[in-house]
């Protein structure tokens, strides 16, 4: 069985960052290609049980027997599934600092401030019209890739939570550690290569 084809791990500039969609489509891609289909690549790794005709009339094996043998389950998160993980955590990473950092090529910074001074210029009357002091700043890049990558990281949670929930359902003798453990040890193994 081949491993599936991994959504190759951007170069990370700010461009990558700010583009509209790029962040958000190598994640999706990335997500698609190891952790949505994690399920059914584990089920192909599991041995199969020999044919019986007898079957029918046998009972089932009892789920444990469907279990992918460790040293399988271990080659395959490590070998896909962690550096999937790895790649997003770096570009997360990397776009949550260039969202912290000034941002000195930002093209609508002058229509931000020149939207600044004519709010600081304008007369407000609440009585005839309350709604007339609201005012709304157009957000800058920065704050709004901030504000993705928040919801992109609790996103990433989320789906690493449930895909470590199916390989401790379908590995053997898997459990106890959560998914933040385990990547900490492949990261500190892969340290010492």
């Amino acid at each position: 069985m081949s491993l599936p084809q991994e959504a190759h791990p951007p170069a990370l500039t700010p461009q990558f960052c700010f583009h509209p969609t790029a962040l958000q489509d190598f994640l999706r891609l990335s997500r698609a290609t190891t952790d949505d289909p994690l399920s059914a690549t584990l089920n192909a790794l599991t041995p199969s049980a020999p044919f019986s005709p007898r079957s029918p009339t046998t009972p089932r094996p009892t789920r444990t027997s469907h279990r992918v043998p460790r040293a399988t389950c271990a080659s395959y998160l490590s070998g896909a599934l962690f550096p999937a993980w790895h790649a997003r955590t770096q570009a997360l990473t990397y776009c949550a600092s260039v969202a912290i950092s000034p941002d000195p090529d930002d093209p609508e910074l002058l229509a931000r401030q020149a939207e600044g001074m004519r709010d600081r210029e304008r007369v407000v009357d609440e009585r005839l019209d309350p709604y007339s002091g609201r005012f709304f700043p157009k957000e800058a890049r920065t704050e709004e890739l901030a504000r993705k990558v928040r919801v992109e990281r609790g996103i990433e949670g989320i789906v690493r939570g449930r895909s470590w929930d199916v390989v401790g359902g379908k590995c053997e003798e898997w459990g106890g550690e959560g998914w933040e453990e385990a990547v900490a040890k492949w990261e500190s193994g892969r340290g010492r290569q």
